[in-house]
């Protein structure tokens, strides 16, 4: 299950640009549901060319690489020609790959026209970047393979599309990747340097924020950014579709579950919608999204959305100066017209089809904001932390501020309509 944690501007932190609203949407088609291992009837040698193919990454060994890739199938030699020298810069720590299964999808009835020996396989592809990941990110491609001459070749990845295979998409499909390296960070872009530069010096910034509100412990201090160059582009590597994120300016991507060897989580920018951001604003964002990527560890499926996009928000905007009516511009307006809002925001309200998105998360930042002020930031970490066990919500709220669920409530609202109204 891959988490997704978009930004997107409003309006207010430039013209027309404000409070930065955002969704957690649960994504399956990028890692897709576990399935047993390859059957032991399974050729050895589908592994074998895997390992090898593997290798050659590793090694920078081109020819080794390409030796791998069905001679016949010209359009997917090509393609992974280009992919082996897209990769040219990226600091590998590790590349490795893993056959889940065979009969992954129905092969194209054309497949079979020449009498090649043909399987559908699935596999896990693994890797490392130096320096930045202590676990593997892990995703999964549905290949074709083809048997010539006693020996396999990879020969598509794109034939179990039709039957809802879909093999994901890395940064270096979609092109060569220029890498630039932060004190606090690490940027692979499809851009022009200059604009990578200027990532890794807005991640350079947010990661000491991030760790004066959330601490050392459970993360390495770092992030990673990927900005691929197109809108297409983001949606192809997010698994979605592009419209959904036309607006959003950084997404963060990795594993919910609280634990250790879940994958390391990538910030993914969109260069035209943070392009249009202030330098304000883009701050905000990457410190928004590093702060996801810090927590990460602490956040389950236990952990509510306004707790989880509302510390996130009150981390980044917490030295920011501004005022509540300023960040919290929508919620604000609608303070002043008398309308106070029941409850705290729900799951439904963080929908990108939501009417009231923008308020689900000014209430939330709102809330986290309330904890900081009337109790004390660190209690405002630990009642994040508590969140994401098992307790329910109402004893994580009466264990760490001794209010029941009710009670908490009641408090933010009469906080929203003095800091609002």
């Amino acid at each position: 299950m891959t988490a997704v944690h978009p930004r997107r501007p409003t309006a207010g932190v430039v013209p027309a640009l404000a409070a930065l609203i955002g969704l957690l949407v649960v994504l399956t088609g990028c890692g897709g549901a576990p399935h047993k291992p390859a059957p032991a009837t399974a050729d050895p040698a589908v592994q074998h060319l895997l390992d090898t193919h593997a290798a050659a990454v590793r090694g920078h060994d081109e020819q080794a690489f390409l030796a791998g890739i069905d001679p016949r199938s010209t359009r997917f030699l090509a393609a992974q020609r280009r992919m082996f020298g897209n990769l040219a810069q990226v600091p590998l720590a590790d590349w490795s790959y893993r056959l889940v299964r065979t009969d992954a999808f129905p092969l194209p009835p054309e497949a079979a026209a020449d009498g090649t020996r043909r399987t559908a396989a699935e596999v896990q592809l693994r890797y490392r970047l130096s320096g930045y990941d202590a676990q593997p990110v892990v995703s999964t491609s549905y290949l074709t393979l083809t048997r010539r001459a006693g020996h396999w070749y990879l020969a598509a990845d794109d034939d179990g599309a039709s039957a809802g295979r879909r093999s994901a998409v890395q940064l270096w499909d979609q092109g060569k990747v220029t890498v630039v390296r932060g004190t606090h960070s690490l940027v692979l872009g499809l851009g022009d340097t200059a604009t990578l530069r200027g990532y890794a010096a807005d991640a350079d910034q947010a990661v000491p924020q991030v760790q004066h509100a959330w601490g050392r412990a459970g993360w390495p201090g770092t992030v990673v950014i990927e900005a691929p160059r197109t809108l297409d582009q983001l949606g192809a590597l997010l698994a979605a579709n592009p419209a959904d994120y036309q607006g959003i300016a950084a997404v963060t991507t990795g594993e919910l579950g609280g634990s250790a060897q879940a994958p390391a989580d990538r910030v993914i920018v969109n260069p035209a919608a943070f392009g249009e951001l202030s330098p304000f604003g883009r701050q905000v964002v990457l410190t928004h999204e590093t702060t996801h990527v810090a927590t990460r560890l602490a956040t389950t499926t236990h952990t509510p959305l306004w707790l989880s996009e509302g510390f996130a928000d009150w981390v980044a905007y917490r030295d920011s100066g501004r005022t509540a009516p300023e960040i919290a511009p929508e919620l604000a307006k609608d303070v002043r017209a008398g309308d106070i809002p029941a409850a705290l925001p729900t799951a439904a309200d963080f929908r990108p089809t939501s009417s009231g998105l923008a308020q689900a998360y000014e209430g939330g930042w709102l809330a986290g904001r309330m904890v900081a002020d009337q109790w004390s930031p660190d209690r405002l970490t630990a009642l994040y932390r508590a969140a994401g066990t098992d307790a329910s919500l109402d004893s994580v709220l009466r264990g760490q501020l001794h209010l029941s669920s009710a009670a908490f409530t009641a408090r933010w609202r009469t906080y929203v309509r003095q800091e609002l109204g």
